[in-house]
């Protein structure tokens, strides 16, 4: 048997307001206390006492951030570690001609089916690099300097190209200055890069 309904008589009207949106007399208000205090211009007392900003710069020390002091710190041991002893690798690595390099490259545009936009002002060393550091393959291209990536695939038998190696050690070999900067990844540049903020 179904349940009874009440009974059906005159309908009462609701509590609630009815919506309007023309007209001053149908306005929807919230029921409570209101504010005893006069809402001030927040936009008055500004222009009142000619108050300036003062504006940080955060970006302004020089010193390096961790990730680049570990970064930096890596390489330096790397290449101290590679003059004292070479491995088989590094010999082999340092064999290889820039012909060769550019015959790995050459394959590897081959293999893409449009070209690399973007990439026409980069050297070939750069482009090569770039290459690696993009390549999941090898483990993650963070907080580690790219020999040490390398060093790592190889241990770890993913078959890291040995041309990346050549031209990290012919960019290492070349200037004496950007030594820690060719083994920087560029990921690793863009994540650590500070923000120049233009006074």
């Amino acid at each position: 048997m179904p349940p009874k309904r009440g009974a059906s008589g005159p309908a009462t009207k609701s509590q609630q307001s009815t919506l309007a949106f023309h007209g001053s007399s149908n306005k929807v208000t919230k029921s409570g206390i209101k504010s005893l205090v006069p809402k001030k211009s927040l936009f008055a007392d500004t222009k009142a006492k000619d108050v300036k900003p003062e504006i940080v710069d955060i970006f302004s020390d020089t010193e390096p951030t961790a990730a680049e002091a570990a970064i930096t710190e890596q390489t330096e041991h790397e290449i101290k570690a590679q003059q004292v002893e070479s491995t088989p690798e590094e010999d082999k690595a340092q064999c290889i001609s820039d012909a060769a390099i550019k015959r790995y490259w050459a394959a590897k545009e081959k293999q893409r089916l449009a070209p690399r936009a973007h990439q026409q002002s980069l050297s070939l060393h750069e482009k090569v690099l770039r290459e690696f550091d993009m390549s999941g393959h090898y483990g993650p291209c963070v907080g580690i300097s790219r020999l040490k990536r390398w060093k790592r695939a190889h241990r770890l038998h993913l078959d890291p190209p040995i041309e990346v190696l050549a031209v990290l050690l012919k960019e290492q070999d070349a200037d004496d200055k950007d030594k820690l900067a060719v083994q920087r990844s560029i990921v690793d540049d863009l994540l650590n890069s500070k923000a120049e903020v233009d006074a």
